[in-house]
């Protein structure tokens, strides 16, 4: 009676190790890794949005741009479309949206590959009428 005790304990023991086992493999894998290039995308993201949030014209562009307009638009500012295809466009496919500063930002369709975005506040201007200008990424 005392080895059926001892037998269920090494059992149980054995199933841990088995299910352990199948999540190290999984994990090894990259089920659950995100792409090795997201830091790298953020960043370019970042960087971009702060260039357009420090130069007057591109600033004034924003602001005075249509709320909820994205760059596939043909009224979207050709010069903020254009800054997109020369800075981001040599591995990145990206889509820029204008929207209010305290509403969620979504794009109207979304692509297959995994989309990366960022956001920056665009305030400053002759009235006050905040933006945001969120941009969002995937690679080609």
């Amino acid at each position: 009676m005392k080895k059926k005790g001892w037998i269920r304990i090494v059992e149980a023991f054995v199933a841990i190790l088995l299910i352990a086992g199948g999540l190290i493999i999984m994990v090894d894998r990259g089920y659950f890794q995100s792409s090795e290039n997201s830091d790298e995308i953020y960043q370019k993201e970042l960087d971009f949005l702060k260039r357009i949030q420090v130069n007057d014209s591109a600033r004034t562009l924003v602001l005075n741009s249509q709320l909820g307009i994205e760059s596939t638009n043909d009224n979207f500012p050709a010069d903020i479309k254009n800054r997109i295809d020369d800075e981001l466009g040599d591995y990145l496919d990206c889509i820029a949206k204008i929207c209010e500063l305290d509403k969620v930002c979504v794009l109207s369709s979304y692509p297959s590959e995994e989309v990366y975005s960022q956001s920056r506040a665009i305030t400053v201007g002759e009235t006050f009428s905040p933006r945001q200008l969120k941009l969002f990424c995937w690679v080609k």
